[in-house]
């Protein structure tokens, strides 16, 4: 059951076997000297014995993020050959707010598909930060395309329904029809069938974790923050993003974000990354899926 927290957001409270379960599997400061290209200077570069190439990539990283009125993030740290959530066929579905890591990194993830900004495909591609997309299809069809081109830059899609019901409202065979529906149009429409769940409005059950399952997908995802027009919502008191955050955004546009656009949402989300010293690395990079996947 959502419950209000103090800010008037919600919150899902986790059960106990949730928590036990990922443990299974698996100052509000800028650290600018470890922020992106600003960390090597042209000297240090030469220094390398390929001072041209080193220094000419680091000169247009910059530039990009310029374009958007914005500083480079630290840069993301090798994923971990080990994973720390390992996904399994067997046993029941498990549910993740977070990635355990000691890393400083964060995983941002977008859901939905109602906004269709193409200068949002032009800011993935300048800034090169992986996202994950959690699509609904009655959001998405009108434009299949738009996310193959999110898609190609390494960016993984999953499954978030077919019509974005409250899946705890709602009977066991509607649940699968919704989560095996979104993952049959996905898999066809993308190549790849999803390997994570994202339930509406993030409320499940019970039946929620039959229906994921067995159409498909091997683990819901839930998050600890998430973004709105130019704040971060947080759970935690303290008001901090912590290694290993998940955090939810959507494809939204100028009518849902009170005339906003999507890429000056997405910015004001940076920015919130940058100001705490952190790196965006992606998701999928931490999990392991399950044997043959």
């Amino acid at each position: 059951m959502k419950r209000r927290d103090g800010r008037g957001g919600f919150y899902i409270p986790l059960a106990g076997a949730v928590i036990a379960a990922l443990a299974v599997g698996g100052c509000q400061a800028s650290d600018r000297s470890e922020s992106g290209p600003a960390a090597t200077s042209p000297s240090q570069a030469a220094s390398t014995g390929s001072a041209p190439r080193s220094v000419s990539r680091l000169s247009a990283d910059a530039a990009a993020w310029r374009r958007w009125s914005l500083r480079p993030l630290r840069p993301a740290p090798e994923s971990p050959a080990d994973k720390p959530v390992k996904l399994s066929t067997t046993g029941p579905v498990p549910v993740f707010t977070h990635i355990p890591t000691s890393q400083k990194v964060v995983f941002i993830t977008v859901d939905d598909g109602l906004e269709k900004d193409p200068r949002f495909v032009r800011m993935m591609r300048d800034l090169k930060i992986p996202i994950t997309m959690f699509l609904m299809n009655n959001a998405i069809k009108s434009d299949y395309g738009y996310f193959k081109a999110l898609q190609a830059m390494g960016n993984h899609i999953q499954n978030h329904t077919l019509s974005h019901p409250p899946m705890n409202t709602i009977p066991l065979a509607r649940q699968k029809e919704e989560v095996c529906g979104d993952q049959k149009v996905l898999t066809k429409e993308y190549g790849t069938a999803p390997l994570l769940f994202r339930p509406p409005y993030g409320a499940y059950n019970a039946n929620t974790k039959i229906a994921v399952g067995e159409c498909g997908p091997h683990a819901i995802v839930w998050w600890r923050e998430s973004m709105e027009i130019r704040n971060l919502q947080y759970q935690a008191p303290d008001r901090k993003l912590r290694p290993g955050d998940i955090i939810l955004a959507h494809f939204r546009g100028p009518k849902e974000l009170k005339g906003t656009t999507m890429t000056e949402m997405f910015a004001n989300l940076l920015k919130h990354i940058q100001e705490q010293g952190f790196a965006v690395a992606r998701l999928e990079d931490y999990i392991q899926p399950p044997a043959g996947r």
